[in-house]
């Protein structure tokens, strides 16, 4: 054992280090509590959520790219000349995902899209469509806000995206407030509610991102080797393959649920079990951080610590999917009928294994990105979504009155499928750790035996 495994890490440092990670992360997934608790309250709010809901599976797809920049400016972005280098990259990239979105939006691609890949009625198309010309914006102002975070987490300003993330949401709940005075009519109205939070946080980030850039960043450092657009795609580019991958699952899900016995009750319980899953998820979905910064310095409390973690998500799905508290929140708190709210219970109560498997995943994948193989990631991922259709298939052929519980088991089953390779490949990669030859202590070596003979 090294100098570094004897560093002892006491249970305080670690919470400190992984709450504030955490309350982060849960503040993004109450922006889409808030946007479903309002259309929830549209007179069919299983038509106006599903109207919502699948235009945001496209959404996850087309952002992806513009999410991946806030990793690529923390890894590269060093100076103003990195950073401008970056900035012709997001440039090419932002341009790309605002063509795709205009050929979805004004073009018959949208409508094949939503007629032949999602299978929904014809008549809900045009809504469809109206809420993705809303949301095409989100992915220009998603990116511009990763660029700065970047530039804020290199420089241990991470109170600026919490209090980035707190004014957006305040702005989004103001917005949701006026909208149920005045009417929820159609799906559009989520989407104005989500490009309004983005262009708020986008905003933030910029601000603080720009003064650090002015006052904190040099123009060169001299040892800094990123000056060129093309040394930073060169970075992006493995990034955005591996994603693409991770991506498909959502569309997948959705589409296969417009073949379910009732199509609109499954998107809408699917998508506010899914909210609130995620919701609770997102809170723990930094273990790999703690891996990543404490692992090597005292593992054994890293593992501990991620023991008492795991437990604590699928106790609160737990909390919600079989006590009074659900129905509760559900009714009261998100204004969901009764009919929405059953079918969504139902759904939740099978995401309870997804909750229990996650935490280990995000554990293996920050062991992954430890030893420098971010490569098997790729093919995990390929599991997850191989599973995920599997499931979606031999769910709708055989027990399609599931409704949105397929989407959560297929989810589910795609997760650990995932944990599973992972795993395997970390269960392999020790064993041929353990079978290198270890140099003897000099007490126990031969008279004549030197290090560099074992």
């Amino acid at each position: 054992m090294n100098d570094l495994q004897q560093t002892r890490i006491t249970f305080r440092q670690l919470l400190a280090f992984f709450v504030p990670l955490g309350m982060s992360a849960s503040l993004v997934t109450i922006s889409h509590v808030i946007i479903n608790s309002t259309l929830a309250r549209a007179a069919s709010p299983e038509i106006v959520i599903a109207s919502y809901a699948l235009p945001m599976s496209i959404l996850g797809i087309t952002e992806r790219p513009a999410v991946l920049l806030r990793q690529t400016c923390s890894a590269l972005v060093r100076d103003r000349l990195s950073f401008r280098a970056l900035t012709a990259v997001s440039l090419y990239v932002l341009g790309a995902i605002f063509l795709i979105g205009a050929f979805i939006s004004y073009t018959p691609v949208g409508p094949w899209v939503f007629l032949r890949l999602f299978g929904v009625d014809a008549a809900m198309v045009e809504p469809m469509v109206e809420v993705y010309r809303v949301l095409m914006f989100v992915s220009i102002f998603s990116g511009i806000r990763c660029m700065f975070h970047g530039i804020i987490i290199y420089n241990m300003r991470t109170k600026w995206l919490t209090i980035g993330m707190a004014i957006r949401l305040a702005g989004m709940y103001a917005l949701s407030l006026y909208f149920i005075r005045t009417g929820v009519t159609s799906g559009t109205v989520g989407a104005v509610i989500f490009l309004t939070g983005m262009v708020i946080e986008a905003a933030v980030s910029l601000w603080e991102g720009r003064a650090l850039l002015k006052h904190e960043i040099p123009e060169k450092l001299p040892d800094h080797p990123i000056e060129k657009p093309s040394q930073v795609f060169r970075f992006y580019r493995p990034l955005l393959f591996s994603s693409v991958i991770a991506v498909i699952s959502g569309p997948a899900i959705n589409a296969f649920l417009g073949k379910t016995t009732d199509l609109k009750l499954a998107i809408a319980s699917f998508a506010i079990a899914a909210s609130l899953t995620n919701l609770v998820q997102s809170f723990f979905s930094y273990i790999h951080q703690i891996v990543l910064n404490f692992y090597r310095k005292d593992a054994a409390s890293v593992v501990r610590f991620t023991l008492l973690l795991s437990l604590i998500p699928s106790l609160l799905i737990a909390l919600l999917a079989y006590t009074p508290a659900g129905p509760w929140f559900m009714q009261h708190v998100m204004g969901v009928s009764e009919r929405l709210m059953l079918a969504s219970l139902s759904t939740l109560r099978v995401f309870m294994l997804m909750t229990l498997v996650f935490p280990w995943l995000d554990f293996g994948n920050g062991l992954l990105m430890l030893r420098n193989q971010t490569k098997v990631m790729v093919w995990s991922q390929a599991a997850n979504v191989c599973v995920t259709l599997l499931v979606l298939v031999l769910c709708v052929a055989r027990t399609p009155g599931w409704n949105g519980m397929i989407g959560a088991l297929a989810q589910s089953l795609g997760v650990a499928a995932e944990a599973a390779v992972v795993w395997a490949v970390l269960r392999s990669a020790l064993r041929a750790d353990q079978a290198i030859p270890r140099p003897l202590p000099a007490a126990n070596r031969k008279p004549n035996e030197s290090s560099e003979s074992l």
